[in-house]
């Protein structure tokens, strides 16, 4: 259980204050609500530059680490295509420090040519080394598209194009900044060895001047139904054939999430799995095979992935799969099968409490899906899936015609020969 209380300011700062007097860091958790989604097409990879560019100074700070390595903090961030999250711990009597740092560059960045041109070769190195230079890099950037056709999940967070960043002007950046990094577009979490009445103080000192921005208005075309199989073949100089298959699932907020998850697990999770028994132990076809889902708050995906042995034709490989997840669609999961699953499940629920950064994390997370409160219940909600729940949604989601297929075929580079030389 994690205990918390709840205020927001007047310029529509939500803020979440966890008290946890056991510890000795402070913790400041800034959720802003905006991801890949909410960008243009033609301007892919603004919530994940935007990621870089909050490091590059504000309006009253130059460098944004120094002063918090000064009193002994340490800070990171991360993009999804739903969120920005940026935190920063620290020694619970610096705490101040934090408030300030994070305040200063919600009112306003420094906004120097300089300082985009740095991040802009940062991203576009990213890009590069991560996406395209890297073994199955591409993967997101090919099964993306198959699977999404109208919804902005259909790009990756780092973009759809590298061009995006590389032609991004001052003024697009600017107007990314004043549309979505605002007080009414963000979610706040205090926590650790701090009072509720002083986090308060500090956020209202802080915080509370900073106008509040025009509300977002979230307006985001919806995916249509798959009615089909889909299918793309493609090939790279990789070690090993692969296979990747996208199915579409609920939103995190629907009642059936916790079911498709835990199909997940049934399927791919760790050495005792269906799929890793059956098809990397027994059958022997696969190297590695997992499945997980996305997690998404609008709906996502079921992925399974996995590297095939050396020799193992794709097709059948892929059909040995589809094979297993029938299996599902056709017979109720026994209870210990999904008991098993269910405790696994629950287990990583409490082990992602211990750590005083993830509970800020979660908190802001739970409350940015409508409930602060449901970081308290999702053990309670993994428990109550019946084996009918499970099967009722595999026969949703596990259903061919709602897959995408990614055939990732290894091509090995030809060597070129060397060339004799004359006599």
């Amino acid at each position: 259980m994690i205990d918390f209380k709840e205020f927001t300011l007047d310029n529509g700062l939500r803020v979440i204050v966890h008290e946890d007097h056991t510890s000795p860091m402070a913790v400041l958790n800034v959720l802003y609500n905006v991801g890949s989604r909410d960008e243009e097409e033609a301007h892919t990879g603004f919530a994940h530059l935007f990621e870089h560019l909050m490091f590059s100074g504000s309006k009253n700070i130059p460098v944004y680490d120094e002063p918090l390595q000064r009193v002994g903090g340490e800070n990171n961030a991360f993009t999804s295509p739903d969120i920005t999250n940026y935190y920063l711990s620290l020694p619970a009597q610096n705490i101040e420090t934090g408030f300030w740092l994070e305040s200063d560059r919600m009112l306003e960045l420094a906004f120097s040519e300089n300082g985009l041109e740095v991040q802009r070769k940062v991203v576009v190195e990213e890009f590069k080394q991560n996406y395209l230079n890297q073994p199955y890099g591409d993967v997101w950037l090919k099964l993306r598209p198959l699977a999404y056709k109208e919804h902005p999940y259909k790009w990756a967070t780092i973009g759809k194009d590298i061009s995006h960043i590389e032609e991004a002007t001052m003024d697009i950046v600017k107007a990314f900044f004043r549309k979505h990094y605002s007080p009414s577009n963000a979610i706040l979490v205090v926590a650790g060895n701090v009072t509720f009445e002083r986090a308060k103080e500090l956020t209202e000192k802080w915080f509370g001047p900073i106008p509040a921005g025009e509300r977002y208005e979230r307006r985001i075309p919806q995916e249509p139904k798959q009615t089909e199989p889909r299918v793309l073949e493609t090939s790279a100089d990789v070690p090993l054939n692969a296979i990747y298959k996208a199915y579409h699932m609920p939103s995190r907020t629907h009642e059936d999430y916790y079911a498709v998850d835990l199909i997940s697990d049934i399927l791919g999770r760790g050495k005792s799995s269906r799929l890793y028994n059956r098809l990397v132990k027994e059958q022997k076809l696969f190297n590695s095979i997992s499945a997980s889902v996305s997690g998404s708050i609008e709906p996502g995906l079921l992925i399974i992935q996995g590297k095939l042995n050396e020799g193992v034709d794709l097709q059948e490989a892929n059909a040995a799969i589809e094979a297993i997840n029938q299996e599902l669609i056709d017979q109720c999961v026994d209870e210990e099968e999904l008991n098993k699953v269910k405790n696994q499940a629950e287990t990583s629920i409490v082990f992602s409490e211990i750590e005083l950064l993830n509970r800020a994390m979660n908190l802001a997370y739970s409350k940015l899906l409508g409930d602060t409160n449901l970081v308290n219940q999702e053990g309670e909600k993994v428990q109550v899936v019946t084996p009918e729940d499970v099967q009722r949604c595999a026969k949703q989601v596990l259903d061919p015609n709602n897959c995408s297929t990614l055939l990732y075929k290894a091509e090995k580079k030809k060597v070129a020969e060397p060339v004799a030389e004359e006599a």
